[in-house]
């Protein structure tokens, strides 16, 4: 028996050096920690090139190092999600509703745009149409950019990433056994 092909999650943010490469991360723990990191290769990428080459900010890291995040097993390199790289994709996760709608503009097919989420929507009592109680109750489906704010801002958009990641690393995981 053949061994289905990993599938393929590309997280992304505005210019791939913050909230994405956080997601990225977080996301890979929450599958290790499942078992099921094999079954998923994980990326990120920013909506803009203005940041293309350069490594994650390092408040970033700082951010990822003090909640206990391992940042070793790979030097993040930012990179812009580009048309053709929905067939290289299996879900293109949005950090917030202005990526998700560039991303969707970006699309040419409806399959394609069917694949982009919006991260948050995963966090407890979201739903995945946005409209849930969670949602309403914070108010917003957004990860917050900290670019231009503090470590504080760094560390309140991990927790916010780590919020829904379960939620979304729990769906992917469902999702994959219908792709087998």
């Amino acid at each position: 028996m053949t061994q289905a092909a990993p599938r393929r999650v590309c997280m992304v943010c505005s210019g791939n050096i913050c909230r994405s490469p956080m997601a990225e991360v977080v996301l890979r723990a929450r599958l290790d920690e499942a078992g099921e990191g094999g079954r998923f290769v994980v990326d990120s990428a920013g909506t803009g090139d203005w940041h293309a080459g350069e490594h994650a900010d390092p408040r970033t890291t700082a951010a990822l190092l003090a909640a206990g995040y391992d940042t070793s097993a790979e030097a993040h390199v930012a990179r812009a999600f580009a048309r053709d790289w929905f067939a290289r994709y299996d879900v293109v996760v949005a950090m917030d509703r202005g990526h998700e709608r560039s991303l969707r503009a970006l699309a040419g097919t409806p399959e394609e745009r069917a694949k982009v989420k919006l991260l948050r929507t995963f966090a407890p009592g979201a739903g995945t149409d946005g409209t849930g109680p969670g949602a309403a109750r914070r108010g917003d489906l957004d990860v917050p950019d900290p670019y231009y704010d503090d470590d504080t801002a760094f560390a309140d958009s991990l927790r916010i990433v780590e919020e829904a990641m379960p939620g979304f690393a729990a769906w992917l995981v469902e999702t994959d056994a219908g792709h087998r």
